[in-house]
């Protein structure tokens, strides 16, 4: 689901300097000869997380099974509350290197400034081992855009973990009441299908919502052909194309936003709202609140894109040689076929081993719409760029589109709203 919160920044300042002293007397490094390919003595490995309900207890389930098949190995797992929680411990230790774990989660723009400051694990020594790895990224089974997804500078520091994409959910039995028979496949198909059923229900029902006005962006520029960098013109042809979509049918009536919620799954429960784009992640709660009011289905994301969202598996240099081996060997774990199996049937989170995408096990799982939809929902996976303060920037997003949403459902002139945006956004880039 999307979590990346605005945090301040401020914590990491004069990182770099305070990081380098503390980690050079950590002599070891992860090149292959110097990789213990089996754990001989008991060793420990502290995992910070953010997994809450549900997930925690998955989790701690799979974490036990984890130490009965590997008994010198104990992962201590210590939770930090939200993601926001969890985000802003990591930067407040990053100032005490000694003080991290030995694995976190995290998204990669958490780990920008700890990567500058040579704070982080290159895996790719433990991917490519034979003895320990896999042999070879290839040979992992996770998906390659998740993995790519874990890199930072080019270099993969993180290994994919719980992770979800962007899909459309929908009220199916209001698509038959009204009569629509093509599920949108397309941006201008969404705007249209929103419309109709605006119109026919009296608009009493809003057509569609994106949970994320970030997302929501980022897509829309990334359909135009523009990642998001710094080179964004926010007030540019393109810029201005993907703000008017949505202005319009915010205007008009048929598009809303989640709002102060944040989630538009409790207005589709309602049948407030026919159809919204947001986590696959969230399709355990959609089926609990929808009950046997009426039917509802999941499909890909319109357009060509749908982000790949939820955090990866990080390692602190601080480790030692023990730890790291031992850290990997449950980051394998947790990524092999049958983990990944358990872990998307009972927390809705997608597999990011292929194997288990293909398999009948898990098409087959009739508990949720997504399995059997899930391949060919995410053909094009995309990820928000790892830079200098593009954390801050995107995570801008949400209130800059807010702003000028709202403008545009009260019939105001958008224009000054979106140069506002583009001072905030271009200030965001430059902080």
């Amino acid at each position: 689901m999307n979590l990346y919160k605005k945090i301040a920044l401020g914590l990491v300042a004069g990182l770099a300097l305070i990081a380098t002293g503390c980690s050079k007397g950590n002599k070891e490094d992860s090149s292959a000869a110097n990789i213990p390919t089996k754990i001989t003595k008991k060793t420990t490995v502290t995992f910070w997380h953010g997994m809450n309900g549900g997930q925690r207890a998955e989790l701690e389930k799979l974490t036990a099974e984890f130490e009965k098949k590997n008994p010198n190995i104990k992962i201590k797992l210590e939770n930090q509350g939200s993601y926001i929680d969890l985000q802003a411990k990591v930067n407040s230790t990053l100032q005490s290197p000694n003080n991290l774990p030995t694995i976190t989660q995290a998204y990669p723009g958490w780990l920008y400034n700890a990567v500058k400051s040579n704070m982080l694990v290159d895996l790719s020594p433990y991917i490519n081992n034979s003895k320990l790895g896999w042999g070879s990224a290839a040979k992992s089974n996770i998906r390659t855009e998740l993995l790519d997804g874990a890199k930072i500078q080019g270099k993969q520091y993180g290994i994919p973990f719980n992770k979800s994409i962007e899909v459309l959910t929908y009220n199916k039995s209001m698509f038959e009441k009204y009569g629509i028979k093509k599920v949108p496949t397309t941006m201008k198909e969404l705007a249209q299908v929103s419309e109709t059923i605006y119109k026919k229900s009296n608009h009493q029902v809003v057509g569609a919502g994106f949970d994320s006005l970030a997302n929501y962006y980022t897509l829309g520029m990334k359909n135009e052909g523009i990642n998001l960098t710094d080179k964004v013109n926010f007030t540019g042809k393109d810029s201005k194309k993907v703000i008017d979509y949505y202005a319009q049918g915010m205007k008009k009536g048929y598009f809303t936003t989640a709002g102060s919620a944040h989630y538009l799954s409790g207005p589709f429960a309602n049948e407030k709202v026919a159809m919204y784009i947001g986590t696959s992640a969230g399709e355990g709660y959609v089926k609990k609140a929808v009950g046997d009011k009426f039917t509802y289905d999941v499909a890909a994301r319109p357009g060509k894109y749908t982000m790949q969202q939820g955090t990866d598996i990080y390692m602190f240099k601080k480790a030692t040689a023990m730890q790291r081996t031992a850290a990997f060997k449950y980051m394998q774990f947790l990524t092999s076929k049958s983990t990944q199996l358990k872990w998307a049937n009972a927390t809705g989170y997608i597999p990011v081993n292929n194997s288990v995408v293909k398999s009948k096990e898990y098409k087959e799982n009739t508990k949720t719409k997504l399995p059997a939809k899930l391949e060919g929902a995410m053909k094009h996976l995309y990820s928000i760029p790892v830079a200098k303060n593009s954390n801050a920037a995107y995570s801008q997003l949400d209130p800059i589109m807010a702003k000028i949403l709202y403008a545009a459902k009260n019939g105001q002139n958008v224009d000054n709203q979106i140069k506002a945006g583009k001072a905030k956004f271009d200030a965001a880039w430059k902080q």
